[in-house]
């Protein structure tokens, strides 16, 4: 072998080493982020409320704002829910739907994840099972009502219906490679709507009383 050849294959030996050790520390901090924000927790109650002023009533703040914490306590899911659906947002944890009920009001609360990460136990929940949203002030218990495959372009299931409801999208397969083509959604009744008595991640209590209440996510 000439030393031209031997040279070039050095240098090309060493180009493949750098870009593998680049791609494993950005996964690293991608994996990072990912694990830090799914772990925030909820903030203290307010001390005081206030009357909204010229901005009008709630929102849900700026894109990648903490919103809530969404569990589901029998498939063992427990993820940040941030504002909005953009790749950015998703890659950190859930997102909550643009345009769709924020905690609280009337109408349908809509949170997207990926499949592949934070909603990887979605795929098992089944009707009768527990949501649980929990905001900086009260914690809303939703039960499962059905669940169901539909297109993308099924923005029905984002609807608001005569009571609050709270819908979970995903992407279906989810073992799909690839850009998935169809939607998970899982739709819930709000069946309790209680305040939060204190404490970083503390739930209120489990007593049933009535509450005032295009699927997202990329094809992951």
């Amino acid at each position: 072998m000439s030393p031209f050849v031997r040279t070039g294959l050095l240098c090309l030996e060493r180009l493949f080493v750098a870009i593998g050790a680049a791609f494993a520390v950005w996964c690293a901090l991608v994996i990072a982020e990912a694990t830090y924000y799914n772990a925030l927790p909820v903030p203290p109650p307010p001390s005081t409320r206030t009357l909204p002023g010229d901005s009008g009533g709630a929102t849900g703040g700026a894109p990648g704002a903490w919103l809530a914490r969404l569990e589901a306590p029998e498939v063992n899911l427990s993820a940040t829910v941030l504002e909005g659906t953009d790749d950015a947002t998703l890659g950190r944890g859930a997102g909550h739907i643009e345009n769709t009920a924020l905690p609280g009001q009337p109408g349908n609360v809509g949170i997207a994840g990926h499949r592949d990460t934070i909603f990887r136990p979605v795929r098992n929940l089944q009707t009768g099972d527990t949501l649980i949203l929990t905001t900086a002030d009260r914690v809303y218990r939703y039960r499962v009502a059905r669940t169901a495959i539909v297109d993308p372009d099924a923005v029905s299931v984002l609807d608001s219906a005569d009571h609050a409801t709270l819908t979970l999208v995903t992407c279906f397969p989810f073992t799909f490679i690839g850009q998935a083509p169809q939607r998970f959604i899982v739709s819930a009744d709000l069946v309790a709507d209680d305040p939060r008595s204190g404490g970083s991640g503390e739930s209120g209590g489990s007593g049933e009383s009535g509450g005032s209440g295009g699927p997202g996510g990329s094809g992951r």
